[in-house]
């Protein structure tokens, strides 16, 4: 069973499974993915649907109709921005690389309709010492997360408070990079099937003309508070703000769905207001 809707498997095989149903336009039938995928040559039809009834279960892109294995993507692409809901979040670690780094802090905002609103905001206890350098960066010392929950025990909390919004992180891929590997340890060979956008490669397309593009400089651009930098409830407070001035700018450009975003982003010259 998929052990949380939002979440897609790593698995080899279903990674292989969701390559093949690309490639043949978004289905195959199952004696095709065993013949391809499992290496079992001209497998008898029902073995077949037997052997590919495992994949199904354990990813929510697979479907099987009758004797046909079908991938429904993830359909975000179409969605326009007014209508989105969106996490906005932040995490603070033991270091810069996962792994062997943890999580120490999570901060997260929902952002919909160009509105802050809930938030979920927690220490975690990272199960492994922290340097002196990063205690100097964040302020978390080893005795403020000896008491905090393990990632372990809020990743069903924090799944449920993201459901299917978009993501957003200032410099996304670090973060995502932590997030998926914490959800692994919990959840082994899966990753979540959340898009994620990011607010450094958004303002350095519509914001140009700042001098650079770290968070506490666009902070400043637009006069938000940013007291407890390097905390992640306040570094994802000013974040939701930030994204939120880019929706407008994106607005303002004609952008009107997340395709479009995607589009704008993947574009070598600036983008012009």
């Amino acid at each position: 069973m998929t052990p949380y809707p939002n979440l897609i498997s790593e698995s080899l095989l279903i990674n292989e499974t969701v390559t093949l149903l690309r490639s043949f336009g978004g289905k195959a039938s199952a004696v095709s993915v065993v013949d391809f995928v499992m290496k079992i040559r001209k497998p008898q039809p029902l073995l077949a649907t037997l052997l590919v009834s495992d994949l199904i279960e354990r990813d929510p892109r697979l479907t099987l109709n009758g004797d046909m294995v079908e991938l429904t993507e993830v359909g975000y692409g179409d969605q326009e921005l007014s209508e989105t809901g969106f996490v906005v979040f932040d995490l603070e670690t033991t270091g810069a690389k996962a792994p062997p780094c943890r999580v120490t802090e999570i901060g997260a905002w929902k952002v919909k309709n160009g509105e802050v609103t809930d938030e979920f905001q927690t220490l975690v206890n990272p199960e492994i010492p922290i340097p002196p350098f990063i205690v100097g960066l964040t302020g978390i010392t080893d005795e403020m997360v000896a008491q905090a929950p393990k990632f372990a025990d809020i990743a069903i909390d924090f799944l449920e408070f993201i459901g299917d919004s978009v993501l957003v992180a200032h410099n996304s891929g670090f973060d995502m990079r932590f997030l998926n590997h914490e959800i692994g340890l919990v959840f082994p060979e899966y990753k979540l099937a959340n898009p994620c956008l990011c607010t450094v490669q958004l303002s350095r397309k519509l914001v140009p003309e700042t001098v650079n593009h770290k968070l506490k400089t666009m902070a400043e651009f637009y006069k938000l508070d940013l007291t407890n930098h390097h905390r992640a409830s306040a570094d994802a407070h000013a974040t939701a703000h930030i994204f939120i001035n880019l929706l407008s700018r994106l607005h303002e450009g004609g952008v009107k769905d997340l395709a479009g975003v995607k589009k704008m982003s993947n574009r070598k010259h600036r983008y012009v207001r």
